[in-house]
């Protein structure tokens, strides 16, 4: 997502051009089950999103109860022909997707069908509220089911409409594909403002469409989703690599294996002892230490870090074997290798306390010019040469993702637009502030995601391939 910054934040106190409702006869006789918030209180909760980047004041923000009321909000927009509707989940969109501006914020975490996460043991899946947080998902089929949806997201706290409209994307991806592909069934209020009840073989048009279209085609107020049986505990794993191509071997070698992790991402990180962007952001306990003099005397600006993860159960299992067999596989830095053990919900909320910090510090409320892009395996050393090695030499203070992805657990009647390629890299620059970032800094930094998507959809990687 190539984020464009084009107005500071509101301040709090901007009141103007703030629609009276009582003259505005666009809600009047709206009749919904949830409530209606405007003005002051409207901006407050529809005007900005985790990007920063855009505000956009909203002529009110509808709390709905449940899908009906979506079907009301949307019937009266179209009673009009400049009145826009924008679904919001947790407000983490990145350009300002949660807004409208002088139109109407659909509310989707206030549902009512959010407190309903119910799972079909017999069926192996979970009916589920389009506002709920997998977060929420998780600890309900966890704790009572012992069961888990298959394939996540990093962080957690993101809507379950969110994800599906967009991909839903993690290391579990390589094996089961992204979150999209474990869905069976959603219901949407297509823009016409009517629910209807879609799978792979009942309205599958619709149902491909809306999975990944981010929010194009309908607003997902349900979703069924696939459940597995869920591990215990996990055995999380780092290791490092001071040579992209050997990251690369290694990384594409565990997605196409048959045995392999259960969890494969991978990272950049700054050769240096930056505590944020540096060799520290590899350590996963306090205990550990990374030390330096052990890493090859040619060493470049970065560094390359592979993680993985294994599943197992208490009292049966013995990851001990499985993960040395696996790692006996690679070529990463014998000196840097760190693991710790935890439980499987600890494993997949391990952002928590990133954020944590992060609310703590006053970094999580300033903008943040975050980059996602996909890149085709044929350019993928280039784009490390040119833009991890050169380019965010020096880091974009927080993580630099890359790891491959194949094609084939991708279903290509989805809406989400991927590179033609078996094999393809996400490329994810999660950038954060401080807590008090300039205008000046912030454009800085947009400017250098421009530069960076550039090459890429310009075709300028190819290209330089042959000058270096």
């Amino acid at each position: 997502m190539l984020a464009c910054l084009v107005e500071r934040l509101v301040a709090e106190n901007d009141t103007d051009s703030i629609p009276d409702p009582e003259k505005d006869v666009v809600l009047k006789n709206l009749n919904i089950e949830g409530s209606i918030d405007y003005g002051v209180t409207a901006i407050s909760l529809g005007s900005r999103d985790f990007g920063g980047l855009y505000s956009e004041k909203p002529l009110a923000v509808i709390r709905t109860g449940g899908a009906d009321d979506v079907v009301r909000v949307i019937r009266r927009a179209l009673e009009s022909p400049t009145l826009t509707v924008a679904a919001r989940g947790n407000g983490h969109s990145i350009n300002g997707q949660a807004m409208a501006h002088h139109g109407l914020v659909i509310d989707m975490k206030s549902m009512a069908d959010n407190n309903r996460i119910d799972v079909n043991v017999n069926s192996m899946c979970v009916d589920v509220g389009g506002g709920a947080l997998w977060s929420d998902v998780l600890k309900h089929c966890v704790s009572e089911y012992g069961l888990a949806p298959k394939s996540w997201t990093d962080y957690l706290h993101l809507t379950v409409g969110g994800t599906l409209s967009n991909a839903g994307v993690s290391g579990q991806t390589f094996r089961f594909g992204p979150q999209t592909s474990t869905v069976t069934e959603l219901e949407v209020v297509t823009g016409n403002g009517e629910i209807i009840v879609c799978s792979n073989s009942h309205n599958s048009q619709l149902f491909f469409s809306v999975l990944g279209g981010l929010g194009q085609f309908g607003i997902i107020t349900r979703a069924r989703v696939l459940l597995q049986p869920a591990p215990d505990m996990v055995r999380w794993i780092r290791v490092v690599y001071s040579e992209f191509d050997e990251f690369t071997r290694d990384a594409e070698l565990l997605i196409t294996s048959q045995e392999s992790f259960d969890y494969v991402e991978g990272f950049v990180f700054v050769n240096s002892d930056d505590p944020v962007n540096g060799w520290l952001s590899v350590l996963l306990d306090s205990n550990q230490a990374f030390d330096p003099t052990h890493l090859p005397k040619k060493t470049g600006p970065v560094l390359y870090c592979l993680e993985v993860a294994l599943h197992y159960n208490n009292n049966h299992d013995d990851p001990f074997m499985m993960v040395e067999k696996l790692l006996g596989k690679l070529r990463y830095l014998k000196h840097f290798r760190f693991e710790i053990d935890l439980t499987y919900m600890n494993f997949l909320s391990r952002v928590d306390h990133v954020e944590e910090a992060a609310r703590g510090s006053g970094i999580w409320a300033t903008p943040h010019p975050w980059l996602n892009m996909f890149v085709s395996k044929k350019d993928i050393d280039a784009f490390n040469r040119i833009v991890f090695q050169n380019i965010l030499k020096n880091g974009v203070n927080g993580p630099i993702l890359t790891y491959p992805l194949l094609r084939s657990k991708w279903d290509n009647r989805w809406s989400v637009a991927l590179p033609k390629n078996e094999m393809f890299y996400l490329v994810a620059l999660l950038r954060f502030t401080h807590a008090h970032p300039t205008e000046s800094e912030i454009n800085e930094m947009v400017a250098q995601n421009e530069e960076i998507a550039l090459w890429g959809t310009m075709g300028k990687i190819c290209q330089q391939k042959e000058a270096v």
